[in-house]
C-alpha cells in the first residue's frame, strides 16, 4: 500500500493522464492514497483533446495547484510516489531547477528531497539541448525520466492501446501488480 500523487500538465498527450488513471482506479486495492493536482494549462490541454473535462471527475482527491497545506507539499505526508503525466518541458525545467512556483513542483521538489520516487512522463518531440540538460539533472537527482515513447511488441490495434503501452510502463515502474503484455509470454 502507498500513497500516489498524480500531477497532469499542460504537456499534449492528456490520453496518458486518462488511461493512468482509468489503471490506477482499477487497482485501488494496491493504493492506499490516490492524489490529483492538474495545472490550469493541463486542465485546458485535456479538455481540448479529451473533449470534455473527465480528467476532473474520478473518484480521487483533488487538489488545486495553489493548495500548499496538501499533504505532499510536506515530508511528513509520507507521499511515495509521484507522476506527472504527462509532464510539460516548462514543469521539467522548474523541477530541474527547484523552482517551487505551485503545488506540481513543491511535491516534485518533497518527493527528491525525501529520496522517494519522482516520474516524470515527459511529452515533446524532438528533444532540444536545454529539455535533455533537464532530464540529465533530474535523473541526477533521483527522478525517473519515462518519454511518452510507445512500443509495438503487444501489436496494439487502437490509439488506447498504443498509450496503453505507456501507461502500463508507468505502473510497472511504481511497483503496482497488473495483468499487461510482457516480452516474452505467449499471447
Amino acid at each position: 500500500m502507498q500513497k500516489i500523487v498524480v500531477a497532469i500538465t499542460g504537456a499534449s498527450g492528456s490520453i496518458y493522464a486518462k488511461l493512468l488513471l482509468d489503471k490506477l482506479v482499477l487497482l485501488r486495492s494496491q493504493i492506499e492514497e490516490l492524489a490529483v493536482v492538474m495545472s490550469p494549462n493541463g486542465a485546458d490541454v485535456a479538455r481540448h483533446e479529451l473533449g470534455s473535462d473527465v480528467l476532473e471527475q474520478y473518484p480521487v482527491q483533488y487538489f488545486d495547484r495553489n493548495d500548499f497545506m496538501a499533504p505532499f507539499a510536506s515530508g511528513s505526508g509520507r507521499y511515495k510516489t509521484m507522476l506527472v503525466v504527462p509532464c510539460s518541458m516548462g514543469t521539467l525545467g522548474r523541477i530541474a531547477q527547484g523552482m517551487s512556483n505551485d503545488l506540481v513542483t513543491r511535491a516534485a521538489d518533497v518527493v527528491l528531497k525525501e529520496r522517494r520516487k519522482l516520474i516524470l512522463a515527459v511529452r515533446e518531440t524532438p528533444y532540444n539541448l536545454i529539455h535533455i540538460k533537464n532530464m540529465e539533472t533530474v535523473t541526477l537527482a533521483g527522478g525517473i525520466i519515462c518519454p511518452c515513447t510507445p512500443s509495438f511488441y503487444s501489436r496494439p490495434q487502437t490509439v488506447e492501446e498504443v498509450a496503453a503501452t505507456v501507461t502500463d510502463r508507468l505502473i510497472d515502474l511504481i511497483g503496482l501488480e497488473q495483468e499487461t503484455y510482457r516480452w516474452g509470454s505467449k499471447g
